[in-house]
């Protein structure tokens, strides 16, 4: 039995197209006679010189028949009418030009070959570029026409938006905004401080302001949302954007970072505002080749791999080709949710991921026997300032002796690059974590001058997003209807996002020099009473902000530097380089994590100011 063909019909825009380019041609040619003959009177002759003046009209349609059938096959052959380019993009006119001069040349050497032509010798090929416009205008005209796109019928956008920023990424938003069959968004203004985009339009969406303007720009075209399309913007920029537009009562969006723009400009990556946009934004310079340098290729081992920094760490150095990563954590729910994150399954049962406690040392060296990680960045530490104050005996257990297991583990094995990431609590610390973050730190150098790797500490400020931070718990009480509590109206902290301070450490680790402490450039001090009052305000809420005062441990002003340290940047304009005096190992083995909370604090405040002995400064 046979089975009959069956047949696709062509889209409706080929046989279209096809006839607007024949009629163009035959127009064309008509036109170019004429210039030519500078009459409009024509005589049905098929030769010039039959026609004693006037224009051989059978001549035209003869030359015009030519270039028809010569543009039809090469655009055929192109499938340009069939929708290989957009209709009406400049790929498309461009194709098209292509093909009506080189239909024209080949009507021109045709018509001149002959002894008598059926037109004047130049007008074929005069004919080629008045088609292009008689073929190229429809387009470009259908081309804006629909680009405004507007509701269907029974539709309407959600939402008019001033887009902030008329650059490519806020042009290319719009473009995807006028796509969206959904319109949530509609487009209605561009505003820009650049003085060269002034009277600029694309896709009928115009620059009406600057951003000082927004306020006004909103009231003339009735939007009721701001979208900040600028993915470099800085935190600075952003906040004051963001100030004027909520000045004007415009809901605030924005465009992710470039970093994060993964896939490319598109309305569905649009968010809101986050605090992190408003502290943390700043351009990153890494040199990706050192980097993959000590990564690429090497067994590379994170601990702490289920915290912010850890998994933030993974992520990153994944990218730069490891031969293996190995996640270590003692939460087994953490090393679950990293590896969905990472790979959108979670092989519990891989090798690589390792569920330990660092403060367990038979067990550290047992995972690093077996692995044999060549680069290490030991993340795993206890953080929260005000818990510590209460349990010290823990933070010593974690913070000190935990991170001496994984140093002996690490240098036993010949580890070639060991990276201990420390807090600035740790410049002339005054609580319980800044103190086992020092001794960290000063463990950290002693096994940089008895061991053959390359040991080091990176030191930065507080992360943005991370658990426990002050941004998730002022979220929180916004969320629960208040108060926001604020310890002293004039404290202030460093910020930093996750993922800008993961590339510095990463940068670090690639620059630092044997028993070094890196200090990242966390920018300005913030204010937090002031992040407070930008969350409440992002949140639109009536939340009342209430001073509770300083509680034990903590500072007014942080500091990134011991009063004994210099800024010094060697390498890397964002990395400043200090030396920290080691401390011996023995001398922290003896502490202990039972005794009275009080008589543990004391000993690890007198260990930060002890001086280094002679011994403990051989190499």
């Amino acid at each position: 039995m046979n089975t009959p063909a069956i047949g696709i019909a062509p889209h409706p825009r080929v046989p279209v197209l096809m006839l607007l380019d024949t009629l163009a041609w035959f127009a064309a040619v008509y036109v170019a006679a004429a210039i030519r003959f500078s009459t409009l009177e024509t005589r049905p002759v098929l030769r010039v010189s039959e026609s004693g003046g006037g224009i051989p009209l059978y001549g035209v349609l003869i030359v015009a028949a030519i270039a028809v059938a010569c543009h039809m096959a090469a655009a055929w052959r192109l499938r340009l009418p069939h929708g290989r380019a957009p209709l009406g993009s400049f790929e498309e006119l461009f194709l098209l030009g292509s093909v009506l001069i080189g239909s024209g040349a080949v009507a021109t050497a045709v018509n001149a070959l002959i002894a008598q032509p059926f037109v004047p010798r130049t007008a074929p090929i005069s004919a080629a570029f008045i088609a292009l416009v008689f073929c190229g205008w429809p387009r470009a005209l259908w081309r804006l026409l629909t680009s405004r796109s507007r509701p269907r019928a029974g539709e309407t956008a959600s939402a008019d938006v001033i887009v902030v920023g008329a650059g490519d990424a806020g042009r290319e938003l719009v473009r995807s905004m006028q796509h969206d069959p959904q319109q949530h968004w509609r487009p209605v203004a561009f505003v820009d401080d650049d003085r060269n985009k002034k009277h600029l339009r694309h896709r009928g969406v115009g620059v009406l302001g600057t951003t000082d303007q927004l306020g006004r720009v909103a009231s003339r075209t009735g939007a009721s949302t701001a979208i900040i399309a600028i993915p470099s913007a800085t935190s600075t920029t952003i906040s004051r954007i963001n100030d004027v537009a909520v000045d004007a009562e415009l809901d605030v969006k924005v465009l992710p970072t470039v970093d994060q723009l993964l896939l490319g400009v598109h309305h569905s990556v649009v968010r809101d505002l986050e605090p992190e946009d408003l502290l943390g934004r700043r351009p990153v310079s890494t040199d990706l080749e050192s980097i993959a340098g000590y990564l690429a290729g090497k067994r590379v081992l994170v601990t702490g791999a289920g915290g912010s920094i850890g998994s933030e760490l993974c992520h990153q150095i994944a990218r730069f080709g490891p031969a293996s990563l190995i996640t270590l954590d003692r939460d087994e729910s953490a090393l679950h949710t990293l590896l969905l994150s990472m790979s959108g399954r979670a092989d519990l049962e891989s090798d690589h991921v390792v569920l330990a406690d660092i403060r367990d040392a038979r067990r550290i060296h047992r995972v690093f026997d077996q692995h044999r990680p060549q680069v290490v960045f030991h993340a795993a530490a206890l953080k929260h300032v005000n818990m510590l104050e209460r349990h010290a005996g823990e933070a010593v257990s974690t913070n000190v002796l935990g991170t001496l297991n994984v140093l002996e583990a690490a240098a036993r094995i010949g580890t070639e690059r060991f990276v201990n990431i420390s807090t600035d609590k740790a410049a002339d610390p005054v609580n319980v974590l800044g103190y086992t973050k020092r001794i960290a730190e000063r463990l950290t150098a002693s096994f940089a001058y008895r061991s053959p790797g390359i040991f080091l500490s990176v030191r930065f400020g507080n992360v943005l997003g991370t658990r426990g931070s002050v941004l998730r718990t002022f979220a929180a009480q916004i969320a629960a209807g208040g108060p926001v509590t604020v310890t002293d109206a004039d404290v202030t902290r460093y910020f930093m996002t996750v993922n800008e301070a993961v590339q510095l450490v990463i940068q670090a680790a690639a620059i630092g020099r044997d028993g070094e402490t890196l200090v990242l450039d966390m920018g300005d001090s913030v204010r937090i009473a002031d992040v407070a009052r930008q969350m409440i305000e992002q949140a639109r809420k009536p939340v009342p902000v209430v001073l509770t005062g300083l509680k034990p441990g903590e500072k007014l002003h942080e500091v990134l530097f011991g009063s004994d340290e210099a800024d010094v940047r060697p390498v890397h304009p964002l990395i400043s380089h200090v030396h920290v005096p080691p401390v011996e190992p023995s001398s922290v083995r003896a502490m202990s994590t039972v005794d009275t909370n009080d008589a543990i604090v004391r000993d690890v405040a007198s260990l930060c100011e002890r001086r280094p002995r002679l011994a403990e400064r051989r190499s």
